[in-house]
Formats: C-alpha cells, structure tokens, sequence
C-alpha cells in the first residue's frame, strides 16, 4: 500500500501547487535538485520518464522520503500500465500522463496510487473524469493560455485542474495562470534554467512558493 491515499495526495498537492517536472539521468544531481526544490517549499515533485535511466534514478529519489518527510514523489510521462506499475512499485506517490488511458488509470486504481491523466478538449477532461481522476493536467499549455481556462471555468467549474507546458516561474505569469482559475501548475525546463548550483535553485523556488500561498484551492 503507499504510504498516502490518492485522497490525501491530491489534496496535499492542492495546499502545494507549484509541481517541479524534471529529468536528469545523473542520480546524485536528481537528488540535489529535490533537496534544493524542498528547502524552498516545494513538497511534490514530479520525475520524469524520459530517458533510460529514469528507472534507477527514481529508485534512488524515492530513497529521499525518509531525509525528507513531507515530499511526495510522483513519476510522469507515463503511457502504460506496465510503466506505471513498475513505478508504483519503487515508490511513486502519484502517476502523471500526458495523455488519458484507462489502463493506466486502472493500475493506480488497483494500488491506491493518484493519477493525473493529460487531457486538453472539454471532451477529454470529461472522459478523463468519468476514468476516475480527481486532478486533470491540462497539457500543452502554451497552446492554450490563461483565457482558455478561463473559459473552460464556465462548464467545468469544479473540476481540480493542473496546467503544464508554457507556465513560466515568475509571480506574474503564475498570477495569470491561477487568477484565471487553475489550482496546480507544473514546471519544468524554466525552473532550472541557468540554475547551476542548488543555492540557486531554491533562491528562485521559495519566492514562488510563497506568492502562491495567497490563493486558495
């Protein structure tokens, strides 16, 4: 069984939104990054499949858990039931996709485990839902913009949503995202960009973090 119910997770990445989505194949480097996005506020984080070493790498960051106790570890870039088992089994408090299968959400079913399909039309946030998810990743982002949510809120205000793809880590972009009505948003590339060092990291992390404890979802 996990150590927290796919309940518990949605609603502590919920009171946490700003979700960091990395990949590196080097373990050790993986690691400082979670440290330094943890000693910034960050308490979900999302590793990527992306590469293959990812497996092993995880392996190690699930290792973390007992140095940092708070931190849920989830695995994204997920497209079977295979991979998503396989990473459930080393740790994984969460699968993400980029997309909506039900294999994959009956495999976090099976094992108590959250999923956050990706999903971008009206139709697939729907079918997304009636698969079970409680967090709807709307993915790519950058495609879409700030209105569309704010559109999709007419239909579908109730629906937890996840933005990834094109959310930039300043204040004002992420004001834009959440004034227009989502709850979490996923960061990647940008948040790392010319951070060489974890001080670094966790300098440009902790601001965002603290911003965005003002709204409530």
């Amino acid at each position: 069984m996990p150590q927290f119910s796919a309940a518990d997770v949605l609603a502590r990445t919920l009171q946490a939104p700003l979700v960091p989505v990395f990949y590196h194949a080097d373990a050790a480097h993986a690691q400082d990054v979670v440290r330094a996005c943890y000693a910034g506020g960050v308490r979900v984080f999302e590793f990527t499949n992306r590469g293959p070493q990812a497996y092993e790498v995880f392996q190690a960051l699930a290792k973390l858990t007992a140095e940092l106790p708070e931190l849920l570890l989830g695995i994204g870039t997920i497209y079977t039931a295979a991979d998503a088992e396989r990473f459930i089994g080393a740790g994984a408090a969460f699968v993400v996709q980029p997309v909506t299968t039900a294999e994959v959400a009956a495999a976090c079913r099976a094992h108590g485990v959250a999923w956050v399909p990706g999903a971008l039309t009206p139709n697939e946030i729907y079918a997304a839902q009636q698969l079970g998810a409680g967090l709807v990743k709307i993915f790519p982002g950058n495609l879409v913009g700030p209105d569309y949510i704010r559109a999709l809120r007419g239909p579908m205000p109730q629906v937890p949503l996840m933005v990834t793809g094109g959310v930039e880590p300043t204040t004002e972009n992420l004001g834009e995202w959440f004034g227009a009505g989502v709850n979490v948003v996923g960061i990647g590339s940008q948040l790392f960009k010319g951070a060489a060092d974890p001080a670094t990291i966790t300098g440009r992390v902790a601001p965002l973090m603290q911003f965005l404890s003002s709204f409530n979802n």
